[in-house]
């Protein structure tokens, strides 16, 4: 499963440097220009674990197959975006359909590389897009308050309960707040709004683009996009597009010698799917066996019949149960023999809860 991230930014703060070097394709041409991004590029990659491995050489697995997540570079945005502006139509219409938003954010200087504003202010870039993404969910929300008037007054409950919804949502924006963090919303209504189809109710990671000298400790720019984040419960990590893009044709070793001296343990792609997995509630559970050692992806909250849904739609229909043992159990146990004779394996049911680590052997019939 995995999930599907939109990188967005204004022209040049590196996001399709960032997204070549994450995907290592060069499906998207970096260049020097607005727009070099027209159509949205897609790339799947695959996230790294390493209980997968350890898995897979206790189980002696033929083949390791890592879950994967989906990053769509989408095209540059400029003021007037919500208005058609640029690209501005193309832009929105893509980041409608990704499931969250990598804010690429340039934290860098370099005078060979040109900005749309001539100057490195990476909150000033953040309002920028932010404000195009309000006034196109203030647009959207006005002709579908106007459509559902006329019902509300003919006492339709349904109608009634999302105009008064929208309205309050309606308000929260023209305050000044994304539609995720409007103000007094309740439960049941926070609940709804992913399927409200608004741009800034999407979850937002901020993705700090910075100079090779700045990937371990992040810098004065840096700071600031911490300080926004934590104010608004958003995310946010550091990354160096240019590293990401020197260590592709880098073997384990080298790339970890080459990590080890900028003072970093991991790549960029681990952080971002570490934050990325955060930012959208997803757990990973696996099946193990002699051909393959797999990982899945999974939101969580979701059952033992959804995770074998994942694998295939009959294992959830016709669902029995699900033989269980949890990842320090299986390691512990030196597998799934070891966790049955230690008494760790558990039979679950279609009640149960996903828990991150989870080794499952589904039980169906069809």
């Amino acid at each position: 499963m995995g999930f599907n991230c939109g990188i967005v930014g204004l022209p040049n703060v590196g996001k399709s440097t960032l997204f070549n070097a994450l995907t290592e394709s060069a499906a998207a041409d970096a260049a020097n220009y607005p727009f070099c991004t027209i159509e949205p590029n897609t790339g799947r990659v695959a996230v790294p674990d390493p209980r997968l491995d350890k898995l897979a050489a206790i189980a002696q697995s033929a083949q390791i197959l890592p879950t994967q997540l989906e990053f769509v570079d989408i095209a540059g945005l400029v003021r007037g975006a919500s208005k058609g502006e640029g690209l501005g139509n193309q832009f929105l219409g893509n980041i409608r359909e990704v499931d969250a938003i990598a804010h690429v954010l340039r934290c860098f200087d370099d005078d060979n590389i040109t900005h749309v504003d001539d100057s490195i202010d990476p909150i000033r870039d953040a309002e920028t897009i932010d404000t195009e993404l309000m006034l196109a969910d203030l647009d959207s929300l006005e002709k579908r308050m106007a459509n559902l008037v006329k019902k509300a007054r003919g006492n339709d409950k349904e109608a009634k309960a999302q105009l008064a919804l929208m309205e309050k949502l309606y308000k929260g924006l023209s305050d000044g707040h994304a539609a995720r963090a409007v103000p007094d919303l309740t439960v049941d209504e926070r609940a709804i709004l992913p399927t409200m189809q608004l741009l800034t109710a999407k979850p937002v990671l901020y993705v700090c683009n910075v100079d090779e000298g700045s990937a371990a400790t992040g810098n004065a720019l840096t700071e600031r996009v911490a300080a926004r984040a934590e104010e608004e419960g958003a995310a946010y990590v550091i990354v160096s597009a240019a590293i990401e893009s020197e260590i592709i044709a880098l073997d384990a070793d080298e790339k970890a010698e080459f990590l080890a001296d900028l003072g970093l343990e991991e790549a960029g792609l681990a952080r971002l799917i570490r934050a990325g997995y955060g930012l959208l509630d997803l757990l990973t559970f696996f099946t193990v066996g002699p051909k393959e050692a797999r990982a899945w992806t999974v939101r969580q909250g979701a059952t033992a019949p959804n995770a074998a849904g994942v694998i295939h739609t009959d294992f959830e229909r016709g669902f029995i149960r699900a033989e269980t043992i949890s990842y320090d159990d299986y390691i512990a146990c030196n597998g799934e023999a070891g966790a049955k004779e230690a008494g760790k394996l558990r039979v679950e049911g279609s009640d149960y809860n996903v828990v991150d680590g989870d080794v499952f052997h589904f039980r169906f019939n069809v």
